[in-house]
């Protein structure tokens, strides 16, 4: 299956939603972003797409992507050095726990917008919004080439 076909449009409109809501109260983002394959380490290749998309340039490094590799069934999320700083050691664990059960009973949708509410809320305690925040990335989900 093809990156793009792996939500609906509505669940897609879903999703982008939850990240619109995960960041109301905060000057965090958060981006999705699907890839079709992962040849390797979930991980590093969300490493390469975060700096790809430019994540490591916001002003507080308070940036969080939740990455997904469709076909070969694999995730990763990565912080940027300050939210990292600031949330409890297990809080990213806790982030996959709960990903990992939705995608386990197929609510790939509702996974994902849980993933970036429970982000969304570390990042507006950590990160509040100020008047002068200005949204630094696309809220929409973005996708790999392969």
């Amino acid at each position: 299956m093809k990156a793009r076909e792996f939500l609906s449009e509505k669940d897609k409109a879903d999703v982008v939603a939850a990240i619109k809501e995960a960041e109301l109260g905060t000057s965090g983002e958060i981006r999705i972003h699907l890839d079709e394959k992962c040849g390797g380490d979930p991980m590093k290749r969300a490493v390469e797409v975060f700096r790809y998309l430019k994540m490591d340039r916001t002003e507080l490094h308070n940036g969080v992507l939740i990455y997904v590799a469709c076909q070969s069934k694999v995730f990763a999320i990565v912080g940027d050095s300050g939210i990292n700083n600031a949330v409890p050691q297990d809080f990213w664990h806790d982030v996959s726990q709960k990903m990992h059960d939705m995608f386990s009973e197929g609510h790939f949708a509702e996974g994902l917008a849980a993933a970036a509410r429970m982000a969304g809320e570390k990042l507006k305690e950590y990160f509040p919004y100020s008047k002068d925040d200005v949204n630094e990335l696309p809220d929409e989900i973005s996708f790999g080439k392969n």
